[in-house]
């Protein structure tokens, strides 16, 4: 194994092992840390799937150094830490102290920040984050029930979050290539920087980047980071092979979407498909706290329907405020997590093989109930998002696991044709 990740999410993993396997390394996502004596013999990186990014921050850092020990244990030569491109995160971590432990446990004196994914419109400027034409703290992101976001400066965010001095690589660096990055490196170790967040606009601005940190013991960012760090491994003998993201025969069975993310993006796709005339049950957390809706009911109800029932929880902000107002911030979330998750369980005991989950909490839960060992990257429906295959005991399932900010309104209507 050549480049080992650490992904805070579920559907981040997903989206950081399309990424790698596109630029060609053969790569798994495992669910959680893996045993001792899982097979590596055919790959080239490993993306470790945890549920930290909500966590406090003491379990976070704990769950990300035992993955980190395992993935230095099996060979990885290069370790990521993977976050959303949006940094959601809280002021107290729990990007920062994740970064300052891996940052120790290796021995390095700088990293970088750079959540960048030009691709879904997320791109650094003077180190300030926007999504599409807005500034973070301008966007949905705002609203978000767990990790609002009303800052844009990464510099400001990383800075409240971490111990190590925090500094800015700026574009101009980037855009004269990686010969300057680097220098701008060496410039921030003689300022104290242990951190620099990196502008990036561009794919090629990140293919810059990714040459320039080839020799860093620790990158940190979204998924797009990743677009420049195989071609390190090819131009030095290590990267033989030049591959895509993986065919798989999906296997039979009915269809099933669970959707779970309040995000703007996810109420689109919702509202699309029930305007092409899908199926769809609202689920409130209030109903499912007070028992007028159980998993039963609702496996039932998707049985019943004759095309690709939706589940959904989604809602706007000024509902997911009044669920959180009755039961509490945390629980209000907890609750539909963990009723989707028992939701996908039963819908597998009866036949559904080919399942879209929307929400990187839900995902994790949904994952987590389902167990599989590992995760296999097949073809990309949207950027950022692949169909998988699931790996283990038990029968295998299309798994399409989204990150609520990702895909395009018709999502959940042409993520199929894909399997055919």
């Amino acid at each position: 194994m050549l480049l080992g990740a650490i992904a805070d999410d579920l559907t981040g993993a997903t989206d950081l092992a399309l990424m790698l396997s596109r630029e060609g390394m053969r790569t798994i996502q495992t669910v959680g840390v893996p045993p001792a004596d899982f097979d590596l013999s055919d790959v080239d990186a490993v993306v470790v799937a945890l549920k930290s990014r909500t966590n406090p921050a003491d379990v976070a850092v704990a769950m990300s150094l035992e993955a980190l020990r395992w993935l230095k244990t099996a060979g990885a030569r290069q370790i990521i830490f993977k976050y959303c491109s949006t940094f959601d995160s809280t002021p107290k971590g729990n990007i920062g102290p994740v970064t300052d432990a891996l940052a120790r446990e290796l021995g390095t004196d700088l990293t970088i920040v750079c959540p960048a994914f030009p691709a879904n419109r997320r791109t650094i400027y003077k180190g300030h984050l926007f999504v599409a034409d807005q500034l973070l703290s301008d966007s949905p992101m705002r609203h978000h029930p767990l990790t609002p976001m009303t800052d844009s400066s990464l510099v400001r965010l990383m800075a409240a979050q971490s111990k190590l001095q925090v500094g800015l690589v700026s574009h101009e660096n980037v855009a004269k290539g990686a010969e300057s990055v680097r220098a701008a490196f060496d410039e921030a170790r003689r300022r104290g920087d242990g951190v620099v967040v990196v502008d990036a606009i561009t794919d090629q601005d990140l293919r810059v980047i990714g040459e320039a940190v080839a020799e860093f013991p620790l990158i940190t960012g979204g998924s797009g980071i990743a677009i420049g760090l195989p071609e390190n491994f090819r131009r030095a003998g290590l990267l033989q092979r030049d591959i895509t993201a993986g065919q798989f025969e999906p296997p039979d069975g009915r269809a099933a979407i669970l959707a779970g993310s309040c995000s703007e993006a996810t109420r689109g796709q919702i509202k699309a498909a029930i305007e092409a005339g899908m199926s769809t049950l609202k689920l409130d957390p209030v109903d499912i706290a007070q028992g007028r809706m159980d998993v039963d009911e609702a496996i039932r109800w998707a049985l019943a329907q004759e095309g690709v029932p939706l589940i959904y929880s989604s809602a706007d902000p000024k509902d997911v405020l009044a669920a959180q107002d009755s039961l509490g911030q945390e629980k209000a979330g907890e609750i539909v997590e963990q009723f989707l998750a028992k939701t996908a369980i039963g819908l597998r005991e009866n036949g559904v093989r080919r399942l879209i989950v929307a929400g990187g909490e839900t995902s994790g839960a949904v994952v987590g109930a389902l167990s599989p060992s590992a995760l296999f990257i097949g073809r990309e429906i949207d950027p950022g998002v692949p169909w998988t295959l699931t790996m283990g005991d038990g029968a295998p399932m299309a798994l399409a696991l989204k990150s609520g900010n990702f895909g395009t309104a018709d999502f959940f209507l042409k993520a199929w044709e894909l399997l055919k």
